[in-house]
C-alpha cells in the first residue's frame, strides 16, 4: 500500500546567466522545504551549476549576483548532475515549488534545462501531486486589497513598489545579500509568514488558484462576471489591480478579459488591422505622445493568476482603494456586451499574433511540438546512461530536435562519449554560438570597466579571461581586451 507524504512548499530562486531562458543558464540555485505553515523542514540547498564553455554570461547579471563562470566549473554541478537532483530531491511528490516571479522567469528556466537533459520539461509540475505557486501576485493582490499587518515600500518618488528586498527592509526583515539566491528564499519565506499570519484568509484562497479549475470556475466564457484581477500589466497607480471582464477566447484554451477601467466606446468600431497595431505595438510606439492601448489581455490558466470575486470590494473599502465604482464597471460591461462584435475583432487580433523569427537551434525549440510517446523511453536511457552507455548510443528519434540535443548533452555532461564527427559537430555550433554572443559581450565589458570600483574589476577580469578561455585561439583578437586598469 503507498502511503503519501504531507503537502510541502518548496521555495526556490535562480541566479541565470542573462535573462533568456532559451539561451541563457542557471548558474545558482538554492530553496528550502517547508511545511504548510511555513516552517523550514531539513536543511536549505544551495548549489552552483556549471557555466558550459558555449556560454557567455551577462556582464551586467555578474556585477549583480558576483558569480563567476569559473566559480560554477570549480564547485558546480554538470546540468545532468542538477537535473537528477531536481527530479530526485526537489521536485518530490506532493511539492508545491514556489517562487517570485517564478512562474514567468524561474520556471522556463527549468523546463529548458529538463529539455537539454532528456527529462519531460513539464511533469515535474504537475504529476504526482506536484504543483506550482507565484508569490509575486499574491503581494500584489495583499497590498492592493489587504495591506493590513505590513508596510509597503515606496520608491523615491512615492509610487508603490514590490522588490523583494524593499519589502524586507521597510518590514525589518534582514536580507542582506539581496540577488543572492537563498538570501532572496529566505526573505521570501519571511514576507510570506506575514502575509500568511494577518491575512490568512487570502493567503489561503490564493493558494488555491494554482489550480486551473479554481481559476477557470470564476474566469470563463460560459458565465461572464466581472472580477477582480491583479497583473504586472497594469497601472502601478492603482497597485496593478482592476476589474476585468472575459469576451473572448484565447490561444492553448486561455481567455482574453477587458480591463473594465476603462470606457471599450473608443475601440468598438476599430478595424481588425487598426486593433492589431495597438494590441502588438512596439515598446517604442507605446511611448509615442497620444498612444492609447487596447486594455484586453490573455489571461492564462496555469500561471497561478490573482483573481477574485468583484464581491471581495464591498469590504474594507476595497472600490476605493484601487479607485473604481461599482456603476462603472457595469456600464462598460453593458457597453461590451452590446457590441459582440467587438469581442469577435479581438479574437481575431489576438488568433493572428505576429510570428518571432523562427529558431534554428533545437535548444530553443521547447515549445515547437510536444515529445512523440516513443521517444520518451529513449530519453529516459539517455538520462540514464554514462559516458560509456553513450558512446554507443544512437537512437532512431522520431522528434528530429532531439538528435541535436544528445551531441550537446553528450558534449556538456560526458565529453568524452562524442565520436570524432559529433566532436567536430559540437565545436562548429559552439563556435557559432559564441560568435552570436561575442559582440555584445566585449561591450558591456568595455562599458563597465569605464565606473568599476575594485570588486567589480576583479569580476570584469574574470569575465575577459573566460571570454579568453572559451573563445577558439584563431577568433579572438587581443586588440579587443578592454582596460581594467
Amino acid at each position: 500500500m503507498l502511503v503519501s507524504m504531507a503537502m510541502t512548499f518548496f521555495f526556490y530562486d535562480l541566479e541565470t546567466s542573462g535573462l533568456n531562458p532559451r539561451h541563457d543558464r542557471i548558474m545558482q540555485f538554492a530553496g528550502q522545504r517547508t511545511d504548510m505553515n511555513l516552517k523550514p523542514i531539513g536543511e536549505p540547498y544551495n548549489v552552483l551549476v556549471k557555466l558550459n564553455d558555449d556560454t557567455l554570461p551577462s556582464p551586467e547579471a555578474v556585477m549583480v549576483t558576483g558569480i563567476t563562470p569559473q566559480s560554477t566549473q570549480m564547485d558546480g554541478y554538470t546540468e545532468a548532475e542538477f537535473a537528477k537532483l531536481l527530479r530526485e530531491e526537489i521536485f518530490t511528490e506532493d511539492t508545491i515549488t514556489v517562487g517570485f516571479n517564478s512562474v514567468r522567469f524561474d520556471d522556463e528556466f527549468v523546463r529548458h534545462l529538463f529539455w537539454r537533459t532528456f527529462n519531460d520539461p513539464y511533469e515535474w509540475a504537475w504529476q504526482d501531486g506536484r504543483s506550482r505557486w507565484d508569490l509575486l501576485d499574491v503581494i500584489r493582490m495583499t497590498r492592493a486589497l489587504r495591506p493590513d499587518g505590513l508596510e509597503w515600500p515606496v520608491d523615491s518618488e512615492g509610487r508603490s513598489v514590490n522588490r523583494l528586498e524593499l519589502l524586507t527592509k521597510v518590514n525589518g526583515i534582514e536580507h542582506e545579500n539581496a540577488h543572492d539566491a537563498l538570501a532572496d528564499v529566505e526573505a521570501l519565506i519571511a514576507i510570506s509568514t506575514l502575509i500568511k499570519t494577518h491575512q490568512p484568509g487570502l493567503f489561503d484562497y490564493l493558494l488555491k488558484l494554482r489550480a486551473k479549475s479554481e481559476v477557470q470556475s470564476l474566469v470563463n466564457l460560459e458565465n461572464k462576471q466581472p472580477f477582480v484581477y491583479v497583473s504586472g500589466r497594469y497601472d502601478a497607480a492603482y497597485e496593478k489591480a482592476t476589474v476585468a471582464f472575459p469576451i473572448a477566447p484565447a490561444l492553448n484554451k486561455n481567455v482574453l478579459v477587458y480591463d473594465l477601467r476603462h470606457d471599450p466606446t473608443p475601440f468598438l468600431d476599430m478595424s481588425e488591422k487598426e486593433l492589431a497595431s495597438r494590441v502588438f505595438a512596439s515598446w517604442e510606439d507605446r511611448k509615442k505622445d497620444g498612444f492609447v492601448a487596447v486594455p484586453v489581455k490573455a489571461l492564462q490558466y496555469n500561471r497561478c493568476p490573482a483573481v477574485a470575486p468583484v464581491g471581495i470590494l464591498n469590504e474594507k473599502d476595497g472600490w476605493k482603494k484601487i479607485d473604481l465604482s461599482l456603476d462603472s464597471i457595469k456600464k462598460h460591461r453593458d457597453i461590451l456586451l452590446s457590441r459582440p462584435d467587438f469581442a469577435e475583432k479581438i479574437r481575431s487580433v489576438f488568433e493572428k499574433k505576429p510570428e518571432y523569427a523562427e529558431e534554428s537551434d533545437a535548444e530553443a525549440k521547447l515549445y515547437d511540438s510536444f515529445v512523440p510517446q516513443a521517444d520518451k523511453i529513449r530519453m529516459e536511457a539517455v538520462r540514464n546512461g554514462d559516458a560509456n552507455d553513450l558512446a554507443d548510443f544512437n537512437p532512431e528519434f522520431q522528434d528530429a530536435r532531439l538528435k541535436d540535443l544528445l551531441v550537446h548533452y553528450k558534449a556538456r555532461n560526458f565529453p568524452k562519449s562524442l565520436s570524432e564527427s559529433e566532436q567536430h559537430e559540437w565545436e562548429q555550433w559552439r563556435r557559432n554560438r559564441l560568435e552570436n554572443q561575442a559582440g555584445s559581450y566585449a561591450r558591456s565589458l568595455q562599458k563597465l570597466a569605464k565606473t568599476a570600483d575594485d570588486s567589480q574589476s576583479f569580476l570584469l577580469q574574470e569575465l575577459q579571461l573566460w571570454l579568453e578561455n572559451v573563445t577558439p585561439e584563431d577568433d579572438y583578437a587581443a586588440s579587443d581586451e578592454p582596460d581594467f586598469a
